[in-house]
């Protein structure tokens, strides 16, 4: 069975989550038992509503009005002021939750909005939900959390934005130095000494056109925002006629032969990905450096059908197709059927990024460093299960995959909760063991939308290899569900996406047979998920 750490910081969620529903301030009573619980935040209420009888609403004739005011009211609910369900009427608890945005912006509480104050909160809105780097930035930093994005669309539409910089710190091109600027915003030192530090900035002609390019390594900041358990983000800037353009990697000890850069885009290069895998760990100076092996100690291991594991990064797929993390652009301009699912993939990745860091952004107690450390372990928890999507047919996973929750013996909504931040931080990071991981424990909990993302990763040989005979059953019963009534996870505001999405898949399973090809094989890790406090200590309230 496994250790109760997986209920690490849930008390503190559910507190913080009090403020954006009575289902969330209802789970006081669950704190002295759990204190610490699962990784709750903002998204308790909407686990539990999943517990309650369905809801059927009858279809009515399409209304611009009621389909803005849908809208309103998503974009009220996501900043934490309760409208109720979005049904487009714009009633007293609507009104209510107006008024609350409007005090909390300064402006004259009269319950109605203008249209001003409409413009910044749906723009604020969808700035969040995009799973941009700034705003993911900016929610994760600031101690309003999402609400922080409201003021910084207030200043934008105002011209009280902070204004870009002019010039950049001696040597710097501004790009790169207003990276280094946030950077030093998510971490103790300050721009002047990370600039001092040897090997934070390293400079290579990357793409061969005779330009300085900058590779900035994060795991000079301190901070284990930036970074998963084995590498940090790295960003490279590579010159370009108009300025110099940003790659957002994932590397461990980057240098100049780490990324294969043509023209503004760069992606991390297989052969240094297999080498840093493979290198032996730094011990201890005096200490044996030999490794111990890897074999089982009757003899060399079991030889294995094996294709190399998916090394195809899911955040470079979704940059160089110029999407940044929404996929919007690329759903809507492909017309082959890699390319949709890739946009698709890539629009769900961006909103599960923006749920996490709204969800984060609520809890008490609990810093974004934190949960990023907590998430990591996930991966090694649940490492066998992702290796085994690769493998096996969705009923097997999602069996194997239940054995799993059952053990844990956590409520399902506090796991649940713990899943979809994750599940965000995962893709952040591009740790595919973490987000793949936590979203299969999403379907197994009985949230079957979210398999759309297991089809996705099978059909597309990102994070898994590419089976799309095994992608099928996984798009069908997300698909299948969403057709029965269950709410979309993702782009709720845009009914439309399903079919998208489902025809998407018809083009992909009209394109032939697929190809079985020889996939590797995973073993599963079983490792202690972290704690944060001492529960022993603490007494029910």
């Amino acid at each position: 069975m496994l250790p109760k750490h997986l209920v690490a910081l849930g008390a503190a969620a559910a507190i913080a989550a009090a403020p954006l529903s009575r289902a969330a301030a209802d789970t006081h009573g669950l704190v002295g038992a759990i204190i610490g619980g699962a990784i709750v935040g903002a998204a308790i209420n909407n686990a539990n509503k999943n517990k309650t009888k369905t809801v059927v609403v009858r279809p009515a004739a399409p209304n611009p009005t009621r389909a803005a005011n849908r809208e309103t009211q998503t974009a009220l609910n996501y900043f934490g002021f309760p409208a109720g369900t979005a049904d487009g009427v714009l009633g007293r608890r609507s009104r209510a939750a107006i008024s609350g945005y409007q005090a909390h912006m300064g402006f004259p509480v009269t319950g109605q909005l203008t249209q001003f104050e409409r413009d910044i909160l749906v723009g604020a809105y969808n700035r969040g939900i995009s799973g941009s780097p700034d705003a993911i930035q900016l929610v994760s930093t600031d101690p309003d959390g999402a609400r922080a994005l409201l003021t910084a669309q207030r200043d934008l539409m105002t011209g009280n934005a902070t204004p870009r910089r002019t010039a950049g710190y001696a040597g710097l091109p501004i790009e790169v130095s207003e990276a280094v600027d946030e950077i030093a915003n998510s971490s103790d030192p300050t721009p002047e000494q990370l600039l001092q530090r040897s090997g934070f900035i390293q400079l290579a002609d990357l793409n061969g056109d005779g330009n300085n390019d900058y590779i900035l390594d994060t795991s000079y900041s301190g901070s284990s925002f930036w970074c998963s358990s084995v590498q940090c983000k790295t960003l490279v800037f590579v010159s370009t006629p108009g300025g110099y353009a940003r790659n957002d990697l994932l590397a461990h000890d980057p240098t100049p032969a780490t990324f294969n850069c043509v023209g503004a885009s760069c992606v991390v290069r297989d052969d240094t990905v297999m080498a840093s895998a493979e290198a032996p760990a730094t011990a201890a100076p005096g200490t044996d450096t030999t490794m111990a092996s890897s074999e089982p100690s009757g003899g060399g291991a079991l030889p294995l059908f094996n294709l190399p594991s998916a090394t195809a990064s899911l955040a470079q797929a979704c940059a160089s197709a110029g999407t940044g993390a929404s996929g919007l652009v690329m759903a809507s301009a492909a017309d082959d059927a890699k390319s949709l699912l890739t946009g698709h993939l890539c629009e769900a990745r961006g909103q599960a990024i923006a749920d996490s860091a709204r969800m984060v952004a609520g809890l008490a107690g609990v810093t974004p460093d934190q949960v990023d450390a907590q998430c990591s372990q996930y991966g090694a928890a649940l490492a066998g299960h992702v290796a085994g999507l690769s493998l096996k047919p969705r009923g097997e996973v999602l069996g194997d995959v239940s054995g799993f929750v059952a053990d844990a013996g956590i409520d399902p909504v506090q796991l649940a909760a713990t899943a979809r931040i994750c599940l965000g931080a995962g893709y952040r990071f591009d740790d595919m063991d973490v987000a793949i991981g936590t979203g299969l424990l999403l379907v197994a909990l009985g949230e079957a939308p979210y398999g759309e993302l297991m089809g996705h990763h099978l059909s597309l040989g990102l994070g898994a290899s590419e089976r799309p005979d095994l992608a099928m059953a996984w798009y069908d019963d997300a698909l299948g569900a969403l057709a029965a009534g269950r709410p979309a996870v993702f782009a709720p505001l845009r009914p439309e996406r399903t079919a998208a999405v489902a025809a998407a898949v018809d083009l992909m399973s009209g394109g032939g047979a697929p190809v079985l090809r020889p996939i590797g094989a995973g073993t599963e890790a079983k490792a202690k998920l972290p704690t944060i406090g001492d529960t022993s200590k603490k007494e029910s309230r």
